[in-house]
This record gives C-alpha cells, structure tokens and sequence, in this order.
C-alpha cells in the first residue's frame, strides 16, 4: 500500500506506529488544530452552502418536473438515473448538515438533516447519525466501527474465519460480488432505517417515521400513477440501485482496505483517524462528485470543517503527518477502488481455503 509521500502502512505496522509515543507529549492534534484554526479553516461558508443547497433542490425538483412531464414513456429510465445522482448529492448534504459543517447549533442542522434525509432520499438521519458518529469515533475498529463489522462482507483474515451464514458463502468471492452488491444499498437504507424506528437512541421517532412513510409513499404513488405498472417497477429499480452504486462509490475508497485494529489497539486521535484513511486525488470534478469526502483524512480530523475548505487543509495536513513521521496515504480514485477490492479478496482467503479443503 503506497502513501504519500512514499511509506509502506500494512496492519502490522499501523499497529506500531499506533504505540510511539507522541512528538511532543501528546498534543500532536492540538498543534495541527492550532494551525488550522489561525488559516480560518474551520470559518463556516453560508454563501457556499446557499449556493449548493440552491443548486441541489434546482435539480431535485427539475427532475421530478421532467419526470411528470414525460409521462408514461420508457424514457423515463432516463429521469431516474439523473435523480439517483440528485439523490446521492442530496444524501451529502445530509452528511454535511450532520456535521454541523452548515449550521453551528444543533436545531437547525437536525431539521435540515432530517428534511434532506428522511424526507428527501427516505434515509433516517437518527440512524445515520448514531451510525457515523461511532465510526468516526473509532474508523476500521474491528470491534467499535459498525462499518467494518462482519455481516454480509468481512474485512478481515479474522473475520472471515469465524464467517457464518451468508458472509461465509460469499466471502471467498466478495470483491467479485462488492459492486453488484452496491445495486442494493439503496433498498437497505431505507429497510435499515425504518427497522431503526424501534430502537432506543432513536430521537424523534415519530417526526422521523412520519417523514420516512411521506418519502416511501410520495416516490410509490407518483411512480404508479404517473407510469403503467411494468415501467413504474423498472424505474423504482433503475433509480434505487445506481443511488446505491452511486453511495457505495462515494464511500468505499475513505476507508476499505485500509489498516484496521482490534481490541486495545486504539492509539491517539491524530493517529487513529489518518492511519485509517485514504485521501483521492482528483479536481473540481471529484470534489463535487465525492462530495468532498476525497479529502477523508481531512474531514475525519476535523469533521465540522465546511466542505469548501478541504483542500486548503490538505496541504496542512499532509505537511504536518510529513514533519511528525505519520503516514499520509493519498491514491487517484480508480486505484482507491483496486486497493478496496485487492483487500477484500485478501481477507476472503481463510474462506476459499476452507472451501477447497473439502
């Protein structure tokens, strides 16, 4: 695994590094905080996200439009992969509204969130957030990150030995099966969100049940009132699984395939999210795409920090790891993507050897 600027990280030695004692008695991340601070870095941008919110809605809105307008064609498939795409970046603007990367009390940012989540893409912000705030808290912690817990791929030698069920039936061959499986995203998120309704960290659970069942039933009635039953199944289908691909994209290069840690294994802040981490090269196109999480070192560091800004922090950030002796590893998006599949195929190995033991 190559980082920037030319070190090795496996398992192993992100392990190692976890242990050396900090350059300066532990405040590692308050200097780098400090610097960030004094470049205005974490200022919020309302002009920015004016403009983005504006956009997006734009877009939201003119695809249903050209979705109505049509009627009953069969090119409205069409319409429903240009809103898979708007509903991908509506769902990273609920990640960003999250973050309080827009809004910088809670209030605001929990009824954004839940108008762009629940009710714009039918994706629980309750259950999204107490999801993402764990990961973030512990990122590729087999034990503390519910993104790299086993339950249909495994992600690790460990994992994968003691796989039951249907992780053990794929897992040999999952980095195959990574992206076909993506077309499915769509669908768990909202089964994953409606199931989340019952469970006690859930806030509001009526505010977002209702917003969810207005999403469900919205999406179902215009799609069979609108096209005949056949073409109203292939849009559904076309729309949800491209926004799953579409997700899975944006999220599988941050993390996948890189170090991972068990048990105690949890060293500094600083350490724990940029050993975890991998950056994607790329310009203007990329960030919009991505939604900026390309800069994922960046964001996991300093997770309010509005979008805008992740480049500049970059440069800071990676000066930084350079100066204390941290890997910085940063990788163009196709490659992120092979290393993601390379590592799933790694780990699948106790499974096929189990298999062709037989």
């Amino acid at each position: 695994m190559t980082t920037s600027p030319g070190v090795s990280v496996t398992p192993r030695s992100a392990a190692a590094l976890a242990e050396r004692p900090r350059s300066d008695g532990g405040s590692d991340f308050a200097l780098l905080s400090r610097r960030i601070t004094e470049a205005g870095l974490l200022r919020r941008r309302p002009g920015y996200y004016a403009t983005r919110i504006g956009l997006v809605v734009a877009l939201y809105a003119a695809g249903w439009g050209a979705f109505f307008a049509l009627g009953d064609v069969w090119g409205q498939l069409a319409v429903a992969a240009f809103l898979a795409l708007v509903f991908g970046q509506v769902a990273l603007l609920a990640h960003d509204l999250a973050h309080r990367q827009v809004f910088r009390r809670r209030g605001p940012s929990e009824a954004m969130g839940r108008l762009f989540g629940n009710l714009g893409v039918g994706m629980s912000y309750g259950w999204w957030m107490n999801k993402h705030t764990r990961h973030h808290a512990n990122p590729n912690h087999e034990d503390l990150d519910p993104d790299v817990a086993p339950d249909i791929l495994v992600w690790s030698p460990g994992q994968a030995r003691a796989s039951r069920g249907v992780a053990r039936l794929i897992g040999g061959h999952q980095a195959l099966l990574f992206f076909p499986l993506l077309t499915l995203e769509g669908f768990n998120l909202h089964v994953s969100s409606l199931r989340a309704l019952r469970s006690p960290y859930m806030k509001k659970r009526v505010l977002e049940g209702t917003l969810l069942l207005l999403h469900i039933a919205g999406l179902l009635s215009a799609l069979f009132l609108v096209l005949s039953p056949g073409r109203a199944l292939a849009f559904l289908a076309v729309n949800q699984c491209l926004f799953g691909v579409y997700l899975g994209c944006t999220f599988a290069p941050n993390h996948k395939g890189m170090p991972t840690f068990t048990g105690d294994e949890r060293p500094d802040f600083l350490r724990r999210q940029v050993l975890t981490s991998r950056n994607v090269r790329g310009g203007l196109l990329t960030d919009v795409m991505l939604g900026g999480l390309n800069y994922q070192i960046e964001h996991h560091l300093f997770p309010s920090m509005p979008t805008p800004h992740l480049r500049r922090a970059q440069v800071v950030v990676r000066q930084y790891c350079a100066e204390i002796g941290v890997p910085y590893h940063e990788t163009g998006l196709l490659r992120s993507y092979r290393e993601a599949l390379t590592h799933l195929h790694r780990v699948g190995e106790p499974i096929r050897r189990r298999r062709g033991a037989r």
